[in-house]
């Protein structure tokens, strides 16, 4: 395992300071944060979107804190080098500050070393009662997944010049209320480009062009796992639904013809054993759980 990134190291990598830009992916299970881990992320974001991805919900809504949990658990389980970071679900961080801190409390305690929440300027209570509980918050403007409904869908934001200026005012107040990096999703370049250079923290774009200081996607996105809708900011390195598919397939295929399992993945008794036991009993042990040989 390699040196573990904090949130301090993150808040460092800002790329006009020379700094490499950073890399995000979710990741929701044991399985997934190993093979992030292991491809050297900086970061692993067990993202609400667990909720489409993995429990097949229409949208982010439907996720509890408990769900979060019991997520980041499994991937901080596998004791990753890249800083976990979990999502704070939708209305875990609406009704009071003593109620965000709790709930940020246990995602922390499941393993997590910092939370995101979206929203902007009128998030900073909630954020400056986390920083003062020092733990360390990510932020998340521009499309934010949880609003969706009061955004109508899930659409571009910033194109307008005040909605543009409106983001840039947002970052600066993420900032002074202590946030050690940003999301910027679904804004034009040009506006991303405008809030990375306005603010001291690392933005991470997803569908907000090459201008920000790293960059994040859906793990499932990244590896071809879903064959759904595409956004357009998506780019797949692999086609695993496709490759999982023809596998299972072929199994399938394999156990209806006789051909699997062979004689190499079936355990056998020495002859003279085999020789000696009626057939009686080798049905019996057949069935035995403890078979081995």
């Amino acid at each position: 395992m390699g040196t573990r990134v904090t949130a301090p190291a993150v808040r460092a990598r800002k790329v006009a300071n020379g700094a490499e830009p950073l890399v995000m992916v979710t990741a929701y299970d044991a399985p997934g944060a190993r093979i992030a881990d292991d491809a050297g992320v900086d970061v692993i974001l067990v993202g609400d979107s667990l909720a489409m991805v993995v429990l097949g919900y229409e949208d982010t809504l439907q996720v509890t804190v408990e769900d979060m949990a019991h997520h980041t658990a499994a991937v901080a389980r596998t004791a990753p080098a890249a800083l976990v970071v979990a999502d704070l679900p939708w209305l875990s961080y609406h009704v009071s500050a003593e109620d965000t801190v709790r709930n940020a409390a246990t995602l922390i305690r499941a393993g997590a070393s910092a939370v995101k929440l979206e929203g902007g300027t009128k998030r900073v209570p909630m954020i400056e009662a986390l920083v003062d509980a020092e733990m360390p918050v990510m932020g998340h403007i521009g499309l934010t997944p949880q609003s969706v409904h009061a955004m109508g869908g899930f659409k571009v934001q910033g194109k307008e010049v005040d909605a543009a200026r409106a983001l840039v005012d947002d970052a600066l107040a993420l900032v002074a209320a202590g946030v050690f990096s940003i999301v910027l999703e679904g804004v034009p370049d040009v506006v991303a480009q405008r809030i990375t250079d306005a603010v001291p923290v690392p933005t991470i774009g997803i569908g907000a062009g090459r201008h920000c200081d790293g960059q994040v996607l859906v793990f499932h996105d990244v590896l071809g796992l879903q064959d759904g809708i595409r956004p357009k900011f998506v780019r797949r390195y692999a086609s695993l639904k496709a490759d999982g598919t023809a596998a299972i397939a072929a199994f399938a295929a394999d156990v209806r013809s006789g051909a699997f399992p062979s004689e190499e993945e079936t355990y056998h008794l020495p002859a003279a054993t085999a020789a000696a036991l009626e057939p009686t009993e080798v049905a019996g042990l057949y069935g035995s759980a403890s078979m081995s040989g």
